[in-house]
């Protein structure tokens, strides 16, 4: 127990921790027309994702768990985010409800629960990153009082991440699917 408290109890994980518990308050400033709040967590998020990783690597602290935990985050946070800009109609509804089930998938085909680093496919690693920009062009947008990119401009986005996300997770299962019928597969 002492040991994976140690493995979770790291400053990398305090900056994905911070980005957790900012997450409801980002939720709650797209939701309450809080547009500098909203804007605040939302870079502040990005600067903790980016730093979080890096800073891990410099003091030795990566691991599967601090990578689990690292996505995880992030799936809540856009997932949250998402959802906010679906309810006021700037994204399509089934999004959240896709990055969230794309995310469940990543993390059983990789069996990251038993310990296992994630796998991502190209198209999921791209899908991770872009789910951040529809967030990103709300919140800074409202947050600096400005009127480009309209509402309509973020909704073809959401459409498009819709397609790619099922696009992945469609891929995934195919692959998995396939190596699991493939005469030398060892079952994973």
């Amino acid at each position: 127990m002492a040991v994976v408290a140690r493995r979770l109890l790291t400053w990398s994980n305090a900056l994905t921790f911070s980005r957790l518990v900012a997450t409801p308050f980002f939720f709650c400033a797209l939701m309450g027309d809080a547009t500098l709040l909203a804007l605040l967590l939302f870079w502040s998020a990005v600067v903790t994702d980016v730093a979080d990783g890096r800073l891990a690597r410099a003091r030795g602290e990566t691991s599967n768990l601090g990578g689990l935990l690292d996505h995880a985050t992030d799936a809540t946070f856009v997932s949250l985010g998402l959802w906010a800009l679906a309810l006021s109609g700037q994204a399509p509804l089934v999004l959240p409800l896709l990055v969230a089930a794309a995310f469940l998938q990543y993390m059983l085909d990789s069996k990251s629960l038993s310990g296992r680093a994630l796998r991502a496919s190209l198209v999921g690693r791209w899908n991770g990153v872009l789910y951040f920009v529809p967030l990103g062009i709300v919140a800074t947008r409202d947050g600096l009082g400005l009127d480009w990119p309209g509402d309509a401009f973020v909704l073809v986005l959401g459409w498009g991440l819709v397609a790619s996300t099922a696009i992945s997770m469609a891929d995934r299962a195919w692959a998995y699917l396939r190596a699991r019928r493939s005469p030398h597969s060892d079952g994973d």
